[in-house]
């Protein structure tokens, strides 16, 4: 948010660039090699060059529909929150090749756990919506974070706040969560987030041209699932515009 405020974009922001001693306190955003401003040095030639990690990066990079904007961070922040409440990197069972930018040019995303708290569903799902305009700021993005926060803390501290929605759903998930350990019947070795990676998912920066990638757009009934998510919600938002994305 602070960097877009400068008119910066970061370009390449994804779980390699963000640094913490112990992942509980504040996270520092690294690594600002590629970054720019935007709208200098619109004459050169190396601008359509596409340079990253290939999940995170916007379908709109990928295609060259569009050059990097602010919007593109915004969708690589909701493939990171995507890994951050799941705990699986995004597309780690297969190539990160031509095929899968064609893919998610097509609407391909990871698939988001039906337990995890809706607002939170909702929020990833904006964030990587193939509508560039759709998409929220990160101002928009922080105020209505820090609702949750601010109500989720108010339980725990202070047991208040008891009827709030993301209270209710991040307790209903937790309560999911601990019913499938009662159930798990798989030997103590064996954990939800094992997975194999496949030899070719590549998950540092490398550069990505590919050609006649098609015109990013979202997956069939995707819009209709963000549109009733939001309306379900609406109401709940103290912030008015937080729906106009």
């Amino acid at each position: 948010m602070n960097i877009h405020k400068l008119d910066i974009v970061h370009q390449d922001f994804h779980p390699g660039n963000i640094l913490s001693s112990d992942f509980k306190n504040r996270l520092q955003i690294s690594d600002f090699g590629l970054s720019k401003l935007i709208g200098a040095n619109p004459n050169n030639p190396e601008k359509k060059n596409i340079f990253g990690v290939l999940p995170y990066i916007a379908p709109e990079v990928l295609s060259g529909e569009e050059e990097y904007t602010k919007a593109a961070d915004v969708y690589s922040f909701g493939i990171i929150a995507y890994e951050m409440i799941t705990g699986f990197p995004p597309y780690p069972d297969i190539p990160h090749d031509e095929e899968l930018a064609l893919k998610i040019c097509n609407g391909l995303r990871p698939k988001i756990p039906f337990h995890t708290p809706k607002l939170i569903t909702r929020i990833i799902m904006s964030c990587w919506d193939a509508r560039v305009t759709h998409r929220p700021t990160f101002e928009e993005l922080e105020d209505e974070l820090w609702e949750y926060y601010n109500d989720y803390t108010g339980y725990l501290d202070l047991e208040k706040n008891q009827d709030s929605e993301i209270v209710i759903q991040i307790k209903k998930a937790e309560e999911f969560s601990a019913n499938q350990e009662l159930t798990n019947t798989t030997t103590t070795t064996t954990t939800t987030l094992n997975y194999q990676t496949h030899p070719q998912a590549i998950y540092t920066s490398r550069l990505l041209n590919y050609s006649k990638l098609p015109k990013p757009k979202n997956e069939e009934n995707f819009e209709r699932e963000l549109e009733e998510l939001t309306k379900s919600f609406s109401h709940i938002n103290t912030n008015d515009d937080i729906n106009e994305f």
